[in-house]
């Protein structure tokens, strides 16, 4: 049901304090995340192996984790440091009692966690180009009711603008013309290869200057859109990571170099939002009819980009399961669609 060996995005690092833990259902897997008094994020399956409590309704100190049911303490890594309910003569191996631990990282400001038994460094988790080491300017996070490839193909689709998103600063069905962009392939997915923003896009005017932007999609779930305006520039991260197999979680993640935009963001914050909640409630209407399990079809040009998400995601799967490498099966190629 669900990519394995992949990173996959658990949340913005700004909600973990040091010393603090959550609670977070992730590919149907109940985990444990925490930041421990270093300030390095962990992740734990929050499950005591001794009676089955969740280990998130214990207490973290920074260090250790115990259980609130006999106070069995785990490290970062999932070991058992201490049973207290042992006296002194009673021998048990500590070291073999434990809770599975997964890959857990910080990248950018955002905390990913691997999913997988295969090697975690192999395909690390994505990197925003033009940014550097700086904290996101803006995150919003929203939960769809549906499997994660619905929301993936919404994601990806460039036709529903000028009818989810009709608005007087967006696109209206006025606005409607011909798009023609050229695509190519990139290690977990494709890309629409740089190219100034369309004409009827009228937010990205606020930018100012010669702007060019370019998207790319990679495996589980992740878009990154990169705009260059001038000598500045505003790069978006849109990571979808199933929850359950009907609940899927987006998360939007904004960052730019332009000391301007950082006063707007009570401005900007609202428009953001309902954006997300416009994908959010067609994606709600689209549930009703799937109910019965209709014949789905995606056409030529426009729905190009969803048939090789499930391409790559057959792809990668095959993979896996082979042992061999993964093949891209996306050829480079220009695409044709009104919206």
């Amino acid at each position: 049901m669900f990519l394995r060996n992949l990173w996959y995005f658990a949340l913005s690092g700004a909600q973990l304090k040091p010393g603090a833990m959550t609670r977070k259902i992730m590919l149907d897997e109940p985990l444990l995340i925490a930041r421990d008094a270093d300030g390095i994020p962990f992740a734990l399956r929050d499950i005591c192996p001794h009676r089955g409590i969740p280990l998130t309704d214990g207490n973290f100190d920074g260090r250790e984790v115990e259980c609130c049911y006999h106070g069995w303490r785990f490290n970062r890594e999932g070991c058992c440091t201490e049973i207290p309910s042992l006296v002194a003569d009673q021998k048990l191996n500590l070291d073999r009692i434990r809770t599975q631990s997964y890959p857990c990282r910080e990248v950018q400001g955002n905390i990913w966690v691997f999913f997988g038994d295969g090697d975690e460094n192999e395909n690390p988790p994505p990197v925003l180009p033009g940014i550097g080491d700086r904290a996101p300017g803006m995150s919003e996070s929203i939960l769809f009711p549906s499997p994660i490839d619905h929301a993936v193909v919404g994601l990806m689709d460039p036709a529903h603008g000028p009818y989810v998103h009709r608005s007087w600063w967006w696109r209206s069905k006025r606005s409607i013309h011909e798009k023609s962009k050229k695509f190519g392939p990139t290690p977990l997915g494709f890309a629409m290869l740089r190219h100034p923003p369309s004409s009827n896009s009228a937010a990205y005017k606020l930018l100012g200057g010669e702007m060019t932007t370019e998207i790319r999609f990679q495996l589980p779930g992740v878009r990154i859109e990169h705009i260059e305006a001038g000598a500045h520039v505003v790069c978006g991260l849109t990571a979808v990571t199933p929850l359950t197999e009907g609940e899927t979680e987006i998360n939007h993640i904004i960052y730019w170099t332009q000391p301007w935009l950082t006063p707007l963001k009570p401005l900007l914050r609202p428009f953001i939002r309902m954006f997300l909640e416009q994908d959010r409630d067609v994606v709600i209407k689209q549930q009703e009819g799937l109910r019965y399990d209709p014949n789905l079809m995606l056409i030529n040009d426009a729905d190009v980009q969803a048939k090789w998400y499930y391409q790559l995601k057959r792809n990668w799967e095959k993979a896996q399961q082979d042992g061999t490498a993964f093949d891209n099966p996306v050829t480079a190629r220009e695409l044709r669609w009104r919206s």
